[in-house]
């Protein structure tokens, strides 16, 4: 998990590329009524729009957030490191989810006097590929690969945490 601003910076972008690549191919699947290889690049498209918006959220206004409502449903101080995650991956799931859908629904639907409609229905059929994309592929894979990243920093944190909680001093 990130320690610093800048490792939240890289979090972030991995995890939006992640999410929202694979969010973009669903949805244009469902559009187009099936996968096909076509749909991989059609996704890059919306990608360099999508992207942005999404890290904009997340890293300004949702990241904090999801936060502090997984923090009033679980005590961090006495959960498991698993239930952290499930926690603020799911609220972040229930913000991003709707959100992402609404400025999906703007600028890709031509949904007209339907907006609304058009709104709650990508939402309804994004939210279970969403929740299960964060929870089973796109969580544990982003975390794998910004543990390789850090890795030497994660070990250098890990052993100053272990040390501290043993009685050490912290480091100035």
């Amino acid at each position: 998990m990130p320690k610093n601003k800048f490792q939240e910076v890289i979090f972030t972008i991995i995890m939006v590329f992640f999410m929202v690549y694979a969010m973009i191919c669903y949805n244009i699947a469902l559009n187009k009524g099936g996968m096909t290889n076509e749909v991989f690049l059609l996704a890059f498209h919306e990608l360099v729009i999508m992207g942005p918006i999404a890290f904009i959220l997340d890293f300004f206004l949702y990241g904090h957030l999801a936060k502090k409502i997984a923090f009033g449903i679980i005590n961090p101080a006495e959960a498991k490191q698993y239930e952290i995650i499930l926690a603020i991956s799911s609220v972040t799931v229930c913000l991003m989810c709707p959100t992402m859908s609404l400025a999906a629904t703007m600028l890709f639907s031509n949904a007209g006097s339907e907006f609304v409609a058009v709104w709650f229905q990508k939402t309804a059929l994004n939210f279970p590929m969403a929740f299960f994309w964060q929870i089973f592929f796109a969580g544990p894979l982003v975390r794998t690969i910004f543990g390789m990243i850090f890795k030497e920093k994660e070990e250098q944190v890990m052993k100053e945490e272990s040390e501290f909680l043993e009685g050490g001093s912290v480091r100035n």
